[in-house]
C-alpha cells in the first residue's frame, strides 16, 4: 500500500505552491499531475505582486527574474468619450519593488516551483498520474485511487488529501460540499495576434459590437480574449471568421491590419466562463482550495492570485498538524474560515462588474447605465486617491497571506 502524509491532487499554481511550502516544513507531500508536462496554452499567466513577494520570501526572486516575462503596470478599459481607453488601475502607485504584474508563461513558473520543491527530501511529483476517485473509510477521505498514462492503477493513502485540480475537481461531485453557482453573462474566445513595438503596452481592454476585448502584452504577441454572450459561440462562428476579424479590427483599430493572420476557427479556443463556490471546502481528510473551491470569472484577472493565497494560508495552518500526523476537521475548517470572506467579496465584485459593465456591452447597451456615468466613474478613479484601491486589489487581493516561518529562505 502506497502512503504519504499529504496528497496534493493537481500540479497547478495552488498545488505546487502548497507542496513546496509543506515540503520545506518537513511534511511528506506527493503531487499527482495527470499531464506529462506543464505545457498548456491560454492558461492564466499573471504573477501578481503578492506572489512576487512570496517568491522573494522563498528565496526564488532572482531565478524568477531570469524567466522571460513582461511587466504590466496599467489596466485600461473603454470608459472614456467614444469608449476611448482610460487607465482604471496603475500599479506603479504601489510600494516597490513589486508594483507590477509579471506576465510569465505558467509552465515556466510551475517548472521553477517543481525544481525547487524537488530539492526537498519529503517531496514527490508524479506526472502522468490522474486521480480517478477519492478513497473513503468511515466517513473520512483517506486518499485517492489513481491511473497512470500507461494504464496502471493504484491507491495512494494520505493523512490529508488537498484538491487543487480546478473546477473539474473530483471533490466537486460530492453533494455534502454544496456547490453554489452564480449566473455568468459571458464566455471567452482566446487567440493570438502578432505584436509590434509601436503598439500600446500592458493590459488593454476594448469594446466591439456586443463583445469586449482584453489583450495581454506578451512581448512578441498579444494574447487576445473576446468576451461574447454566454451560449453564443456556435451562432457567432456560423456568421463566419471574416466577419469576426472585421469586428475585432473595428474594436481595436490599431491591430486591424493583423487580424487576417487569424487563419482558422481552430486557432480560437472557447473558455466556458463559470462563477461558483463550494459552501463547504472540506470534510474529514479532505480540503479544496483554488478553483476546486471557487471558480472565478476572468474579470480583474485575479483567479491565480486567490489560488496561490489559498495555498499559502493552507500551508500556514496545516504544516504543524500534518507534521504531528493529527489533522482534524477543525484544522481544515480554519483554512476556509480564513479564505472564504476574501472569496465572497471578490466574487461579489465580479458579479457587480458582470451586471453593470459586461452584460450591458454584450447586449449593445452603454456600461453603467449611461456613457456619462461611465465617464464620471473613470474620472473619479483616475483623478483621486481612490485610484490606489483597484491597483491594490489587483496586486494583493483583499487579504495578504504569509508563508510558514519554516518555509522562508
Amino acid at each position: 500500500m502506497e502512503r504519504t502524509t499529504c496528497c496534493v491532487v493537481g500540479g497547478g499554481p495552488a498545488g505546487m505552491v502548497l507542496a513546496l511550502l509543506l515540503a520545506r516544513t518537513g511534511v511528506e507531500v506527493t503531487v499527482l499531475e495527470k499531464h506529462g508536462d506543464f505545457l498548456r496554452d491560454f492558461r492564466g499567466d499573471t504573477v501578481h505582486p503578492s506572489t512576487l513577494a512570496l517568491l522573494d520570501d522563498l528565496g526564488l526572486a532572482e531565478r524568477f527574474a531570469r524567466l522571460p516575462q513582461r511587466r504590466v503596470r496599467t489596466v485600461r478599459l473603454p470608459m472614456g468619450d467614444g469608449r476611448s481607453q482610460v487607465t482604471v488601475a496603475d500599479l506603479s502607485v504601489l510600494r516597490g519593488p513589486y508594483n507590477y504584474v509579471a506576465m510569465v508563461p505558467q509552465w515556466d513558473l510551475l517548472d521553477l516551483l517543481a525544481a525547487e520543491a524537488g530539492r526537498e527530501a519529503t517531496f514527490r511529483l508524479r506526472m502522468n498520474t490522474e486521480a480517478t476517485a477519492l478513497l473513503t473509510e468511515g466517513g473520512r477521505v483517506t486518499g485517492v485511487r489513481y491511473r497512470t498514462s500507461d494504464g496502471r492503477t493504484g491507491e495512494l493513502r494520505a493523512t490529508l488529501t488537498v484538491a487543487c485540480d480546478g473546477r473539474g475537481s473530483l471533490a466537486r461531485g460530492r453533494p455534502e460540499l454544496g456547490l453554489r453557482r452564480f449566473g455568468c453573462p459571458m464566455d471567452a474566445w482566446w487567440f493570438r495576434l502578432p505584436r509590434r513595438g509601436s503598439d500600446p503596452s500592458g493590459l488593454v481592454g476594448g469594446a466591439g459590437d456586443r463583445f469586449l476585448t482584453a489583450m495581454i502584452d506578451r512581448g512578441h504577441y498579444w494574447q487576445c480574449a473576446a468576451l461574447i454572450r454566454k451560449g453564443s459561440d456556435r451562432q457567432r462562428r456560423a456568421a463566419g471568421l471574416d466577419r469576426f476579424r472585421a469586428e475585432f479590427g473595428a474594436a481595436v483599430p490599431w491591430i486591424a491590419d493583423r487580424t487576417g493572420q487569424l487563419a482558422s476557427w481552430d486557432e480560437v479556443r472557447l473558455l466556458d466562463v463559470r462563477l461558483d463556490r463550494l459552501r463547504r471546502w472540506h470534510r474529514p481528510g479532505l480540503l479544496c482550495i483554488g478553483d476546486a473551491a471557487h471558480a472565478m470569472s476572468p474579470v480583474f484577472g485575479i483567479g491565480i492570485n486567490l489560488a496561490v493565497e489559498d495555498a499559502v494560508a493552507a500551508a500556514r495552518y496545516l504544516a504543524a498538524p500534518l507534521g504531528r500526523g493529527t489533522v482534524g476537521l477543525r484544522d481544515v475548517r480554519r483554512v476556509q474560515r480564513r479564505r472564504r470572506p476574501t472569496t465572497v467579496l471578490t466574487q461579489a465584485l465580479q458579479r457587480a462588474a458582470h451586471a453593470r459593465f459586461v452584460a450591458p456591452v454584450l447586449d449593445g447597451r452603454p456600461p453603467l447605465g449611461s456613457a456619462a456615468r461611465a465617464r464620471r466613474l473613470a474620472a473619479l478613479v483616475t483623478g483621486s486617491r481612490l485610484g490606489r484601491l483597484p491597483a491594490y486589489f489587483i496586486g494583493y487581493g483583499a487579504l495578504r497571506e504569509r508563508p510558514p516561518d519554516a518555509a522562508v529562505r
